[in-house]
């Protein structure tokens, strides 16, 4: 899929993106969900589907978080305040911790939830807002809510389909 350049692109790349996630997510066996079946987001660690939910859940969080320091004026500690672009696979490990106690039905509905939240925030902005300047760094707000929203639910989508293709 192309990088969206656009508000509606966007909007589009995010609803495929997660369409095909949510597909994904709903065919693992609900007693599969606890199981550290995947390769982690920090290296030589293992996840299991939870914890996918759990940092993907993370990162639409985090965007939120971005949009609302925004909107305020507030400075806007990238990628997030105690942590720095090389440390994502520690910020991956808070994410699976933050939400360990989190029945895995109710992560599902919270990532949703998130996802619309920023559908939302997205709608609520012109093309110009999020394409028509530098946001973080060279990057645009549109680009840095792509890289963090449809980008990871399409590696998501992939770690789910490898999984299921393992031999047991």
């Amino acid at each position: 899929m192309a990088v969206p350049q656009g508000k509606e692109a966007l909007l589009q790349a995010i609803d495929a993106s997660f369409g095909k996630l949510l597909t994904e997510l709903a065919a693992v066996p609900a007693n599969e969900v606890a199981a550290a079946s995947m390769e982690g987001h920090a290296k030589g660690t293992r996840m299991s589907v939870a914890d996918l939910v759990a940092y993907l859940l993370g990162w639409n969080e985090l965007v939120l978080k971005w949009l609302e320091l925004d909107a305020a004026g507030a400075p806007i500690p990238f990628p997030e305040a105690g942590f720095r672009w090389n440390e994502l696979g520690r910020l991956a490990q808070k994410f699976y911790a933050d939400h360990q106690d989190v029945p895995y039905p109710q992560l599902v509905d919270r990532l949703v939830a998130a996802k619309d939240r920023i559908v939302l925030a997205i709608r609520a902005r012109s093309d110009d807002d999020l394409y028509g300047r530098p946001w973080y760094g060279k990057w645009t707000m549109g680009r840095m809510i792509q890289l963090n929203t449809s980008s990871p639910y399409a590696n998501a989508r992939g770690r789910l389909r490898k999984r299921r293709k393992a031999p047991a």
